[in-house]
């Protein structure tokens, strides 16, 4: 039988001396001496003591636990973020508890309420591509729970946020295609809730404004990012009049899509139709055919970056929300050409 963690109490009893003093002890406190100090942890990793964390909780009001709410920890992405967050959140001594929506906005409020019940101190979320209404995050703000939106962030007022600058992205990739003598450039945009959304859209209207070309809206379409939406955009570019020789899509995953559809239409890549993408992901190196171009989104400094700002946050609490700084950190992005394609 595996016998229970010992007590402050117990080890108090055991060696004669103050609850107190062992408490100070096991802290490091400065007005325990050395050698009492040594004794008490000895005994304390010899009866398996663990601290109590409610009790900690209690006496410090922290529970040094963030909460993270994202879309889909299986996008490389994500994975990656996550990795930005947990790095720096454990050198800051803090716990991640991680949750997935699955691009559910009626999940991802669900897990807002959880993680408020969780008493996380603070939260990172990035919002799925399909949540229309934020008034869940609300409760977050009532129980004085900071947060930090990343990536995929609301089109809120008074929010911080970490995002990676997609306005200049997709002017550097329509630009790109562009010197390439590319006149007709379709774009497969995600759906209309998500901020990034409209930054593609901006980012690919002025490339073609300072080229002194029209935009021409039938050649910007949106889709809800799966293969069947993609399909959908595809077969409503390949239709169109002005048929595009270069499309820009949402992400490498709709890259993905949208090759694997043109070649079932026996349509040559990156010959008879050019595809630049964003996030610049690994998978890119396992496809037969793949994007000329990629927009680097840098995934881990996001995490990075939001995790720093949120312990900042719970370090340096502000008590009157009038006087609350929000942060808004844009993270610039970067095309980076892909060697292994042939333009």
């Amino acid at each position: 039988m595996v016998k229970k963690p010992a007590t402050i109490k117990e080890i108090a009893k055991a060696l004669n001396i103050s609850i107190s003093t062992v408490s100070r002890a096991l802290h490091d406190h400065p007005s325990i001496g050395l050698v009492t100090k040594m004794r008490i942890k000895q005994l304390a990793k010899e009866l398996n003591y663990e601290p109590n964390q409610t009790a900690i909780f209690f006496q410090k009001g922290k529970s040094y636990n963030i909460g993270v709410i994202l879309p889909e920890l299986s996008e490389a992405f994500f994975s990656t973020a996550v990795s930005g967050i947990e790095d720096t959140a454990n050198k800051r001594n803090y716990t991640v508890l991680l949750a997935q929506s699955h691009d559910n906005e009626e999940t991802e409020r669900k897990l807002v309420a959880k993680m408020k019940n969780q008493r996380v101190d603070g939260m990172l979320i990035s919002v799925t591509k399909n949540t229309s209404s934020y008034d869940h995050f609300e409760v977050f703000r009532k129980s004085n729970i900071p947060v930090v939106f990343f990536d995929r962030i609301p089109s809120l007022q008074n929010i911080h946020s970490v995002a990676c600058n997609m306005e200049t992205g997709t002017f550097e990739a329509v630009s790109f295609l562009l010197k390439r003598g590319h006149r007709v450039i379709g774009m497969i945009n995600g759906p209309t809730t998500l901020y990034a959304t409209g930054e593609r859209r901006e980012g690919y209207i002025q490339a073609l404004i300072k080229n002194r070309l029209k935009f021409d809206p039938s050649l910007l379409v949106n889709c809800d990012l799966t293969e069947a939406g993609t399909i959908g955009a595809m077969q409503e570019l390949l239709s169109n009049k002005r048929k595009p020789t270069a499309i820009v899509t949402f992400n490498d995953y709709v890259a993905l899509f949208a090759i694997r559809y043109a070649r079932s239409q026996d349509i040559a890549i990156n010959e008879e139709l050019t595809f630049v993408s964003y996030a610049n992901l690994p998978l890119i190196n396992y496809m037969d055919y793949v994007p000329v171009a990629s927009v680097e989104q840098f995934p881990y400094l996001q995490g990075q970056k939001a995790t720093d700002i949120l312990i900042d946050l719970l370090n340096n609490p502000v008590k009157d929300d009038a006087k609350q700084a929000y942060y808004n950190i844009t993270v610039e992005s970067q095309l980076v050409i892909n060697e292994k394609a042939t333009i």
